[in-house]
């Protein structure tokens, strides 16, 4: 539940900022404080409508795939996200008070989107930590009880038992990680 929750709150957060930006570059759209409904719905379309629709895009454009080359490839993957962008910001402009007018309110503002998520997914973990560490601090203060320090010298005794956790995730010694890591 913590994560999704944090999910959301961090993809909420961008989507305003997306949209506030959507409506400064376009011309014919206007935003203003719609967009803290908008970025709902947007949210909402980003966590289970987008995954949906890809899939089926991605099942149809498969069946027809005889002899496409690596860059028919491409072209195909990116002309499907941008529909699937395309249906997303009509259906936030359909539900929400968002405004477009003419053709290009339509064509731009799915590109835009497009390259936000790109953006998003780039700076995901960072915003994720930290919507982390902000709902365990909010948590803690609604239950009254303090978070546990981030700072804290660990014992050995809890620092073995990090590890051992740490290795029921992924089967790997501390050592196996670290040489892992140093390879790249």
């Amino acid at each position: 539940m913590k994560n999704g929750i944090v999910r959301f709150a961090a993809l909420y957060v961008f989507n305003v900022a997306v949209l506030l930006l959507i409506g400064l570059l376009s011309s014919g759209v206007s935003v203003g404080f719609t967009a803290l409904w908008a970025a709902v719905i947007l949210t909402l379309a980003a966590l289970f409508v987008k995954p949906l629709l890809t899939a089926a895009f991605r099942n149809a454009a498969a069946k027809s795939a005889a002899d496409r080359t690596r860059t028919g490839e491409k072209v195909v993957q990116y002309v499907l996200v941008y529909l699937v962008e395309l249906l997303i910001w009509v259906a936030v402009v359909w539900l929400s008070g968002v405004r477009a007018s003419g053709f290009w309110s339509y064509a731009l503002p799915p590109l835009f989107l497009l390259f936000g998520w790109m953006i998003y997914d780039q700076v995901d973990d960072r915003l994720r930590a930290k919507a982390g560490e902000l709902y365990d601090a909010v948590q803690g203060k609604v239950s009254r009880r303090k978070p546990a320090p981030a700072a804290s010298t660990p014992t050995p005794e809890t620092t073995a038992a990090a590890e051992a956790r740490e290795e029921l995730h992924d089967g790997l010694t501390p050592e196996q990680r670290r040489m892992l890591d140093e390879l790249g």
